[in-house]
């Protein structure tokens, strides 16, 4: 792939692009050799980009639905055309291996194209009030209205797909916004900026900001904000809910996901391996629905196990821009370091390690570990790594109570052909989502995501991110 960063990227405020200074280093996660530079905002700039968000509410607000799918379509073309370098800053500024980071492209591409569709589908409702005698003659009528100016903050495992379900939906819902990506995987979204500021957008529709943590108060407290929408650890989330006033709040947290594999799958086991490969260890783990805990039935647990281990014991690690590596490095030496603690201390407590377990500056091997015990980090906390847990079971209902006995519940993964087993997981499994047939770890960005105890609050997935970025609005009328 000939393709390479600009030595420095713009910030944009109220739509125009900007460049005060120099402050943030960006590095390849690979080699840690900074390859660009992007502005940091001061609190002056910050105030500037909220109160442009503010005076673009009503003309956001006036804008057809036309209009916004037209913004919407332009996103979609030029992301086309400009895949090949999103997918390369993808693999230096994120470590991801470059086959992920064309998928997630492509994620970005179709997220912004069901936004589109969306614009124009925003409608409401006709009433029959007639329920008694005393509303005779009265009608109702209800519209979707845009909640106003609203603020984006998002994480550096996913820096396209997730900023993408943040900021179509606003688009679409006619949201003035204002985005803080990661500090760590900034240049997708600044490459998004600049797109934007191509269109028709109404000025101060969207600015796009680094800031020092000492200055991003305003994000969460600002009252002229209408709503928050975060993505990102639960420690975190949760202390920004509590300071988030009245303001909507949107979390979409962490979790340490569970994949029952059911005892009937073993006719197929090759293909349920594959996936699990897949779930566990893509992108280094570093996903919130990656897999972490896998339940498998006694009767082909040992099965389950030796293929599993033969798989990931052979996946290329190194360099993410070459086309063979399956697993690239953490985010920063500093998350290697954290997980192969989390690894040693469970070892110490009886745990084997049945492969991997090395580290190397923030590369971490591959690592699938039994015999946790339930109270370790490595087991109860979200590992966010290249690590799976496996165990056996010999109960699927005793199986999913485990899956349960979790602070988090984001997604959960079932294998199994069993009917009655699908519909007791869909039941009981305290999640946002139960994938049957597949990882926890599969979304289209099209579906309700999100979930429930410390995994958040709220539903991304753009029809369901502008149901939180609208407000309803009734009209009664007397014949």
């Amino acid at each position: 792939m000939t393709q390479k960063l600009a030595a420095r990227y713009p910030h944009y405020i109220a739509n125009e692009p900007s460049q005060p200074n120099e402050d943030l280093k960006v590095t390849d996660k690979y080699s840690g050799e900074v390859v660009t530079r992007v502005p940091m905002a001061d609190k002056a700039t910050i105030e500037r980009a909220i109160a442009a968000a503010v005076q673009a509410e009503a003309p956001m607000r006036a804008m057809p639905a036309y209009a916004r799918q037209e913004v919407l379509e332009h996103c979609v073309t030029r992301f086309r055309e400009r895949a090949d370098e999103l997918t390369y800053a993808l693999a230096v500024e994120a470590g991801k291996p470059i086959r992920d980071a064309r998928g997630e492209v492509t994620r970005l591409i179709d997220t912004f194209k069901v936004a589109a569709e969306e614009s124009v589908r925003i409608g409401g409702e006709v009433m029959n009030l007639e329920i008694s005698a005393r509303a005779k003659g009265y009608r109702g009528f209800t519209k979707k209205v845009p909640v106003g100016a609203v603020s984006l903050i998002t994480p550096f495992n996913f820096p396209l797909n997730l900023v993408a379900h943040k900021v179509a939906p606003a688009i679409a819902a006619g949201c003035p916004f204002v985005l803080k990506p990661s500090d760590k995987t900034p240049i997708g979204s600044l490459i998004m900026g600049e797109v934007l500021a191509e269109t028709a957008l109404p000025k101060g529709a969207f600015s796009v900001l680094l800031c020092s943590l000492d200055d991003i108060a305003p994000f969460i407290e600002d009252p002229r904000l209408k709503l928050l929408s975060f993505t990102g650890s639960g420690k975190v989330g949760w202390d920004l809910k509590r300071r988030a006033g009245a303001k909507k709040v949107v979390l979409e947290l962490g979790g340490n996901a569970a994949c029952i594999v059911d005892g009937d799958q073993a006719n197929k086991l090759d293909a349920v391996v594959e996936r699990l490969v897949f779930g566990g260890f893509y992108q280094s783990g570093q996903s919130c629905i990656s897999v972490q805990r896998i339940m498998i039935h006694t009767a082909i647990y040992d099965a389950v196990k030796t293929k599993l281990v033969d798989k990931v014991s052979k996946l290329v690690s190194g360099d993410p821009k070459n086309e063979t590596t399956f697993l690239g490095p953490m985010i920063d030496e500093a998350a290697a370091k954290r997980l192969e603690g989390w690894i040693n201390a469970a070892k110490a407590k009886g745990a084997e390690v049945l492969t991997g377990g090395g580290r190397k500056g923030s590369m971490l091997e591959a690592t699938i570990v039994e015999k946790v015990p339930e109270s370790e980090p490595l087991y109860a906390e979200e590992a966010f790594g290249p690590v799976v847990v496996l165990e056996s079971y010999t109960d699927f209902e005793a199986a999913v109570g485990k899956a349960n006995a979790s602070q988090y519940g984001l997604q959960a993964g079932v294998f199994t052909n069993d009917l009655a087993h699908t519909l007791y997981a869909w039941d009981e499994l305290a999640v946002g989502g139960v994938i049957v047939g597949d990882v926890p770890s599969f979304r289209v960005d099209n579906m309700p995501y999100g979930g429930v105890k410390g995994s958040g609050i709220g539903r991304e997935g753009i029809r369901y991110a502008m149901e939180d970025m609208t407000e309803t609005r009734l009209l009664v009328l007397r014949a």
